[in-house]
C-alpha cells in the first residue's frame, strides 16, 4: 500500500488526479491510499510521516506549494513530490526542495503514467530505515543516516540532524534502545548517542565530530566505546 497526497485548491484537478492514479494503480497491480488537502496549511497541520509520495499544486492562495514544500523538507527528507502547475516559470525553484519533477496541467495521463513509471523504478524498494517523532514543532521523519547525534537535555532528548536541532520527548535511555538497534550507533557518554559515521576523531578524552562538534567520552564507557569505533572504522 502506498499513501498518495495530493494537495490542490481546485476539486476539479483532485478528481482527475485520482481518477488517473486509480487506473495506474489498476494497471500495475499496486494499492494508493489517497489523503486531500486543499491548501498547504492544511497539509502541514494534517502531516503524516508515513506519506509516500505528495502532488503538490504550486499556486494555492493560503500557503503555495513551493512554501509549504520548504517546510515539509524540514520535517520530512525522505518523502517523493511531484509538482502541479500551470506555470512552467516554477518549475526550476520546485528543484530546490528535492522534487521528483513536475506536472503541467492539465494532467495528461501518458505524461503522469510515465512519470509514476520513473518513480517508482527509482524508488521503490529502496525505503531506508528512519526514525519519526513528533515535538510541539511539528512532526519529523529522519533517516538514521541523517542523525549526527543525541543528547540529554533536561529530561527530554535533542537530535541533531540536517542542520537542524529537534526534541524528542523521550529519555535517552528509550532513545539509545530505539538507535542501538542500529549497527553506526554508540554511546560514549551517559547523556550522548553518537552516529559513529559522522566521528572524525578521538582527542583524549573528547569525540571530534565532523560538524565541529566536541563530544565527552566518559571513562567507564571507553573501552567498550573505543572497540566499537574500531570495528566500525574497520
Amino acid at each position: 500500500m502506498f499513501n498518495i497526497a495530493i494537495c490542490d485548491d481546485e476539486d476539479v484537478l483532485i478528481n482527475e488526479l485520482k481518477y488517473y492514479l486509480k487506473r495506474y494503480a489498476d494497471e500495475t497491480g499496486r494499492e494508493f491510499c489517497f489523503f486531500v488537502y486543499h491548501d498547504g496549511i492544511e497539509l502541514l497541520a494534517k502531516y503524516n510521516s508515513d506519506y509516500d509520495l505528495i502532488f503538490m499544486d504550486i499556486k494555492m492562495e493560503h500557503l503555495n506549494g513551493l512554501a509549504t514544500a520548504e517546510k515539509i523538507r524540514k520535517m520530512d527528507s525522505t518523502v517523493g513530490l511531484i509538482f502541479l502547475t500551470s506555470l512552467k516559470q516554477y518549475v526550476w525553484k520546485g528543484y530546490e526542495y528535492y522534487a521528483v519533477n513536475y506536472l503541467l496541467k492539465p494532467v495528461r495521463y501518458g505524461i503522469l503514467k510515465m512519470e509514476l513509471d520513473r518513480y517508482f523504478t527509482r524508488y521503490q524498494g529502496k525505503d531506508e530505515p528512519y526514525l519519526s517523532f513528533q515535538n510541539d514543532s511539528g512532526k519529523y521523519k529522519v533517516l538514521y543516516k541523517n542523525l549526527c547525534y543525541g543528547e540529554t537535555e533536561k529530561r527530554n532528548v535533542m537530535l541533531h540532524f540536517e542542520g537542524q536541532e529537534q526534541v524528542i520527548y523521550k529519555n535517552m535511555k528509550e532513545v539509545s534502545a530505539l538507535l542501538l538497534q542500529q549497527p553506526q550507533f554508540a554511546c560514549p557518554h551517559q547523556s550522548f548517542i553518537v552516529n559513529m559515521s559522522y566521528v572524525k576523531g578521538v582527542e583524549g578524552l573528547e569525540l571530534v565530530m565532523t560538524t565541529g562538534k566536541r563530544i565527552p567520552i566518559s571513562q567507564p564507557k571507553r573501552k567498550n566505546f573505543m572497540m566499537k569505533l574500531t570495528d566500525y572504522w574497520g
